[in-house]
Protein backbone atom coordinates (compact mmCIF):
# COMPACT_ATOMS: atom_id res chain seq x y z
CA UNK A 1 0.00 0.00 0.00
CA UNK A 2 1.32 3.44 -0.93
CA UNK A 3 0.74 6.70 0.89
CA UNK A 4 -0.57 9.83 -0.93
CA UNK A 5 2.99 10.95 -1.72
CA UNK A 6 3.64 7.56 -3.43
CA UNK A 7 6.00 6.34 -0.73
CA UNK A 8 5.44 2.81 0.56
CA UNK A 9 3.42 2.75 3.77
CA UNK A 10 5.47 1.38 6.67
CA UNK A 11 3.37 -0.73 9.03
CA UNK A 12 4.11 -0.02 12.68
CA UNK A 13 5.27 -3.01 14.71
CA UNK A 14 4.54 -1.26 18.02
CA UNK A 15 1.64 -2.46 20.17
CA UNK A 16 -1.27 -0.19 19.26
CA UNK A 17 -2.36 2.06 22.13
CA UNK A 18 0.44 0.92 24.48
CA UNK A 19 2.26 3.68 26.39
CA UNK A 20 5.94 2.86 25.89
CA UNK A 21 6.94 5.46 28.47
CA UNK A 22 5.25 3.70 31.38
CA UNK A 23 7.36 2.03 34.02
CA UNK A 24 8.29 -1.49 33.03
CA UNK A 25 10.86 -3.70 31.38
CA UNK A 26 11.28 -4.06 27.63
CA UNK A 27 13.24 -6.58 25.57
CA UNK A 28 14.59 -5.02 22.37
CA UNK A 29 16.26 -6.47 19.30
CA UNK A 30 18.01 -4.22 16.80
CA UNK A 31 19.40 -5.62 13.53
CA UNK A 32 22.37 -4.34 11.58
CA UNK A 33 21.53 -2.83 8.20
CA UNK A 34 21.03 -5.65 5.71
CA UNK A 35 21.79 -8.04 8.59
CA UNK A 36 25.46 -7.55 7.79
CA UNK A 37 27.83 -9.15 10.31
CA UNK A 38 29.48 -5.91 11.48
CA UNK A 39 30.13 -6.41 15.17
CA UNK A 40 32.43 -9.44 15.44
CA UNK A 41 32.28 -13.23 15.33
CA UNK A 42 31.22 -16.17 17.44
CA UNK A 43 34.27 -18.10 18.66
CA UNK A 44 33.95 -21.14 20.96
CA UNK A 45 30.26 -20.33 21.63
CA UNK A 46 31.10 -16.79 22.80
CA UNK A 47 30.91 -13.42 21.09
CA UNK A 48 34.30 -11.95 20.10
CA UNK A 49 33.62 -8.24 19.59
CA UNK A 50 35.50 -6.27 16.98
CA UNK A 51 35.99 -2.49 17.20
CA UNK A 52 32.42 -1.78 16.04
CA UNK A 53 30.99 -4.32 18.47
CA UNK A 54 32.88 -2.60 21.30
CA UNK A 55 31.24 0.71 20.29
CA UNK A 56 27.80 -0.93 20.55
CA UNK A 57 28.61 -2.50 23.94
CA UNK A 58 30.09 0.69 25.38
CA UNK A 59 27.22 2.87 24.20
CA UNK A 60 24.63 0.49 25.67
CA UNK A 61 26.43 0.67 29.02
CA UNK A 62 26.17 4.49 28.83
CA UNK A 63 22.44 4.40 27.97
CA UNK A 64 21.33 4.46 31.60
CA UNK A 65 23.34 7.65 32.14
CA UNK A 66 21.09 9.57 29.73
CA UNK A 67 18.06 9.68 32.05
CA UNK A 68 17.61 8.93 35.73
CA UNK A 69 14.62 6.65 35.16
CA UNK A 70 16.42 4.32 32.72
CA UNK A 71 18.25 1.16 33.75
CA UNK A 72 19.77 -1.42 31.44
CA UNK A 73 19.57 -5.12 32.11
CA UNK A 74 21.06 -8.14 30.39
CA UNK A 75 22.28 -7.63 26.83
CA UNK A 76 24.38 -9.23 24.12
CA UNK A 77 26.02 -7.86 20.99
CA UNK A 78 25.82 -10.50 18.25
CA UNK A 79 27.56 -10.47 14.84
CA UNK A 80 24.62 -8.76 13.11
CA UNK A 81 22.19 -7.77 15.84
CA UNK A 82 21.79 -6.64 19.41
CA UNK A 83 19.51 -7.90 22.20
CA UNK A 84 18.99 -5.93 25.39
CA UNK A 85 16.64 -5.32 28.27
CA UNK A 86 15.81 -1.74 29.19
CA UNK A 87 13.90 -0.89 32.35
CA UNK A 88 11.98 2.37 32.66
CA UNK A 89 11.25 3.31 36.27
CA UNK A 90 9.11 6.14 37.60
CA UNK A 91 11.49 9.09 38.00
CA UNK A 92 11.85 10.56 41.45
CA UNK A 93 11.14 14.24 42.09
CA UNK A 94 14.86 14.78 42.77
CA UNK A 95 15.81 13.23 39.43
CA UNK A 96 13.25 15.37 37.59
CA UNK A 97 14.56 18.52 39.31
CA UNK A 98 18.21 17.64 38.50
CA UNK A 99 17.38 17.02 34.84
CA UNK A 100 15.40 20.27 34.59
CA UNK A 101 18.33 22.25 36.03
CA UNK A 102 20.79 20.48 33.69
CA UNK A 103 18.62 21.28 30.66
CA UNK A 104 18.07 24.98 31.48
CA UNK A 105 19.33 27.13 28.60
CA UNK A 106 22.13 29.57 29.31
CA UNK A 107 20.95 33.19 29.16
CA UNK A 108 24.04 34.96 27.91
CA UNK A 109 24.18 37.38 24.95
CA UNK A 110 24.65 35.75 21.53
CA UNK A 111 24.29 32.27 23.05
CA UNK A 112 22.02 29.48 21.92
CA UNK A 113 18.85 29.18 23.96
CA UNK A 114 19.21 25.41 24.02
CA UNK A 115 16.38 24.62 21.60
CA UNK A 116 16.17 21.02 20.55
CA UNK A 117 15.53 19.94 16.96
CA UNK A 118 12.23 18.16 17.46
CA UNK A 119 8.70 18.90 16.33
CA UNK A 120 6.72 20.44 19.16
CA UNK A 121 4.18 18.07 20.64
CA UNK A 122 0.73 19.20 21.61
CA UNK A 123 0.77 17.67 25.07
CA UNK A 124 3.14 16.46 27.75
CA UNK A 125 1.57 12.99 27.50
CA UNK A 126 2.54 12.71 23.80
CA UNK A 127 6.13 13.61 24.69
CA UNK A 128 6.18 10.95 27.48
CA UNK A 129 4.93 8.24 25.11
CA UNK A 130 8.10 8.52 23.04
CA UNK A 131 10.41 7.34 25.81
CA UNK A 132 11.31 3.82 24.57
CA UNK A 133 11.66 4.98 20.97
CA UNK A 134 13.83 7.89 22.12
CA UNK A 135 16.11 5.54 24.07
CA UNK A 136 16.55 3.24 21.07
CA UNK A 137 16.80 6.11 18.58
CA UNK A 138 19.53 7.79 20.62
CA UNK A 139 21.43 4.51 20.99
CA UNK A 140 21.24 3.81 17.25
CA UNK A 141 22.26 7.35 16.34
CA UNK A 142 25.27 7.47 18.66
CA UNK A 143 26.57 4.02 17.70
CA UNK A 144 26.12 4.67 13.97
CA UNK A 145 27.90 8.01 14.21
CA UNK A 146 30.88 6.53 16.05
CA UNK A 147 31.13 3.43 13.82
CA UNK A 148 30.98 5.61 10.69
CA UNK A 149 33.72 7.85 12.11
CA UNK A 150 35.92 4.77 12.62
CA UNK A 151 35.28 3.33 9.15
CA UNK A 152 35.29 6.80 7.54
CA UNK A 153 31.90 6.30 5.93
CA UNK A 154 29.64 9.19 7.03
CA UNK A 155 25.94 8.60 6.49
CA UNK A 156 26.20 4.90 5.69
CA UNK A 157 23.43 2.99 7.50
CA UNK A 158 24.56 0.83 10.41
CA UNK A 159 21.14 -0.28 11.68
CA UNK A 160 17.86 -1.30 10.11
CA UNK A 161 15.26 1.45 10.39
CA UNK A 162 13.03 -0.22 12.97
CA UNK A 163 13.54 -2.46 15.99
CA UNK A 164 11.63 -5.27 17.67
CA UNK A 165 10.39 -4.91 21.21
CA UNK A 166 8.58 -7.12 23.68
CA UNK A 167 6.92 -5.84 26.84
CA UNK A 168 8.21 -8.02 29.71
CA UNK A 169 5.12 -9.01 31.64
CA UNK A 170 6.46 -10.56 34.86
CA UNK A 171 9.50 -12.07 36.59
CA UNK A 172 9.10 -15.43 34.82
CA UNK A 173 9.06 -13.68 31.43
CA UNK A 174 12.13 -11.64 32.45
CA UNK A 175 13.98 -14.80 33.50
CA UNK A 176 13.27 -16.58 30.20
CA UNK A 177 14.42 -13.55 28.19
CA UNK A 178 17.58 -13.12 30.28
CA UNK A 179 18.37 -16.81 29.68
CA UNK A 180 17.71 -16.40 25.95
CA UNK A 181 20.12 -13.43 25.83
CA UNK A 182 22.83 -15.36 27.72
CA UNK A 183 22.41 -18.40 25.41
CA UNK A 184 22.33 -16.42 22.17
CA UNK A 185 26.03 -16.80 21.25
CA UNK A 186 25.97 -20.56 21.93
CA UNK A 187 22.89 -20.96 19.72
CA UNK A 188 24.16 -18.72 16.89
CA UNK A 189 24.11 -21.46 14.24
CA UNK A 190 20.34 -21.95 14.88
CA UNK A 191 19.53 -18.24 15.10
CA UNK A 192 16.93 -16.93 12.64
CA UNK A 193 19.25 -13.91 12.12
CA UNK A 194 22.26 -16.07 11.18
CA UNK A 195 23.37 -15.28 7.59
CA UNK A 196 22.88 -18.96 6.59
CA UNK A 197 19.34 -19.18 8.02
CA UNK A 198 16.79 -20.10 5.38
Amino acid sequence: MNSPNNLPHRRSIRLQGYDYSQAGAYFVTICAHGRECLFGNIENDAMALNEYGCVVRDEWLKTAEARAEIQTGEFVVMPNHFHGIVVIAEPSIGAIRERAIRELPLRTPNHSVGAIHESPLSSRQQRRQMTLSKIIGRFKMLTAKRINEIRQSPGVPVWQRNYYEHVIRNEDDYGKIAEYIADNPRRWAEDALHPDAG
